[in-house]
């Protein structure tokens, strides 16, 4: 039974699948961050070239 409880202490499997879980979150953080940037900028531009376009030309 001591064996087991020791074993289960020394096993490092649970503290790898912790630092693997907030690596993935880390990476959703990042994709989400540049997706929320990336669709900000194309919004932008395609209101720029909405009202260049409804314009009227000289």
């Amino acid at each position: 039974m001591m064996n087991k409880i020791r074993n289960l202490l020394k096993s490092k499997d649970g503290a790898t699948a912790i630092e693997y879980g907030l690596i993935a979150a880390l990476i959703g953080v990042v994709i989400i961050s540049a997706v929320t940037t990336l669709g900000t900028t194309i919004e932008a531009t395609f209101t720029e070239i909405e009202t260049k376009m409804a314009a009227p030309t000289p």
